[in-house]
Parts: structure tokens; sequence; C-alpha cells
């Protein structure tokens, strides 16, 4: 991980890794043909209770930032350009964590 240089104050900053989790789903009134299918097979299953079924996507990744408010940024430029389809999907972005490097280990038993 290289420093970053943060807001021209010549400071630098290290980079943190962020994991941030994506979910992506079909916008309201699209048509959502893997929902309809889950929706007319449940019943036959026993589970007639379960209506208005959606089927989206979850998309986990690691982001190395200076700051939380990067990272988002980062991801939701990603969304808009190739992991979601802002036409037809809506997204939304979640930082879950703030990923710590392993500790490196020395060579196991001889």
């Amino acid at each position: 991980m290289m420093p970053v240089q943060q807001g021209g104050r010549g400071s630098l900053v290290e980079p943190v890794r962020f994991a941030v989790a994506v979910d992506v789903m079909p916008k309201e009134g699209i048509s959502d043909p893997q929902g309809q299918t889950i929706e007319r097979a449940l019943p036959s299953l026993g589970f007639d209770d379960v209506s208005d079924v959606r089927v989206g996507k979850r998309i986990e990744l690691v982001v190395e930032a200076p700051d939380p408010e990067t990272a988002e940024a980062i991801v939701r430029a990603a969304c808009v350009r190739f992991l979601a389809n802002p036409v037809i999907e809506d997204f939304h972005v979640s930082l879950r964590a703030e990923v710590r490097p392993a500790l490196a280990q020395g060579p196991g038993p001889a």
C-alpha cells in the first residue's frame, strides 16, 4: 500500500482497506422474471404466505481508500459505470468494516 497525499496539506495518509457490500435490485415497476418464477413456485412447497418476491444480486469487494467517504464514492462510481444498470436497477452501498491486514505468519513446523 502506497501512502497518498491528503487534501494538498502535504501530509501523507496510509490508505485503509474497506469491506464493501453492494446490493443491486430491479427498480420498482421493472419486470422481475426470476422473482415471479420463485413466487409462483413457493405455494407448491408450502409457502402460501409469501408474496412480492424480487431477486437481485449482492457484490462484496474490498476497496483501498484514505477514508470511508472516498471508499463509498469509488464503489458508487463503479456501480454507475459497471456493477449495476442504473436504467433498470437500484443499488445500495454498505461499508461493512475496515479490513485489517492478516498478521504475517512464519514458516510452519518443519
